[in-house]
């Protein structure tokens, strides 16, 4: 038996930073919706209790460093199973990037091996165990748009953004999120991003009031460390974006556009800066994401 789920990339439309927490942890508050920009991830029932995994991209770990791997080997330690499965994870969000590729892998790997292996689990259980993996796991388990409490795992659903066109870029560098954290001063930051705001541009798919409410307190820190996120969030900009920002850690940027004719033109202008770009349309709603 086979099925194979979606695994959509999150953009963060807001991230906040509160405090350091006493388990070394920060508590965040931060709106994320989904894009359908995804990965699939393909599980296939083994009956000697293994579990496997392979890669369309050569570099993503095949073990317990893989969260998808890790969802499997947790939830089956947790609740007894017998059999194994293969994964197989074809891969489209770019890795490192601050589009939660990782994480919404495990989730996808979560949610089939719940039908899988009919174990019967809803989606807030599954979250649970999304949590023990990584902070953005339970959003993923979910999809759809959030605002997210906690170190991430505090979910409080919304309705769906306005919808518009989202242009990602990923410049050619990796960016470690720990390492962005734990550069980030908290009591230095000065200019919160404007999260009630953003609850009600969302609640009234306000496309103009959500541009403006865009804000990532990361970016006081990826942005002096990575000049190309700097130099990508100004070209698209310049390039007629209605509104720009880097996603999670980053070093990703979107802009989001209504107009269909700035998709071609801001695509156009960021394919001679850089080779990953990406055009996608903003999902937003909690939606279904077997395939087969």
């Amino acid at each position: 038996m086979r099925i194979s789920v979606k695994a959509p990339a999150k953009i963060n439309l807001t991230l906040d930073v509160l405090a350091k927490r006493p388990d070394g942890y920060h508590e965040v508050e931060m709106v994320m919706t989904t894009v359908d920009l995804a990965d699939r991830v393909d599980l296939t029932l083994r009956g000697d209790g293994e579990i496997t995994l392979d890669c369309s991209a050569s570099f993503v770990p095949d073990d317990i460093r893989n969260h998808a791997y890790k969802a499997a080997v947790l939830l089956k330690e947790r609740y007894h199973v017998r059999e194994g499965v293969h994964l197989y994870i074809d891969k489209q969000i770019p890795v490192a990037a601050g589009l939660a590729g990782g994480s919404s892998d495990a989730a996808a790997t979560l949610r089939g091996l719940n039908q899988l292996w009919n174990l019967g689990l809803s989606l807030d259980e599954l979250a649970a165990v999304g949590a023990e993996i990584g902070s953005d796991v339970p959003f993923c388990v979910y999809g759809g748009t959030a605002l997210a409490k906690g170190r991430g795992e505090q979910i409080t659903h919304l309705g769906a953004p306005a919808p518009c066109w989202v242009i990602l870029a990923k410049p050619p560098i990796g960016v470690s999120t720990a390492d962005v954290y734990g550069n980030l001063r908290v009591p230095e930051i000065d200019n919160h991003p404007a999260t009630g705001e953003m609850l009600m541009a969302i609640s009234d798919q306000d496309f103009s009031l959500m541009c403006q409410s865009l804000g990532n307190v990361l970016e006081n820190v990826t942005l002096p460390l990575h000049p190309q996120v700097r130099q990508i969030k100004e070209l698209m900009m310049a390039s007629g974006a209605d509104g720009v920002l880097m996603s999670g850690s980053g070093p990703t940027v979107f802009a989001l556009v209504q107009k269909e004719a700035k998709v071609h033109r801001i695509y156009n202008a960021l394919r001679g800066f850089v080779k990953d770009v990406f055009v996608a349309r903003m999902l937003g709603a909690q939606e279904g994401e077997m395939l087969a």
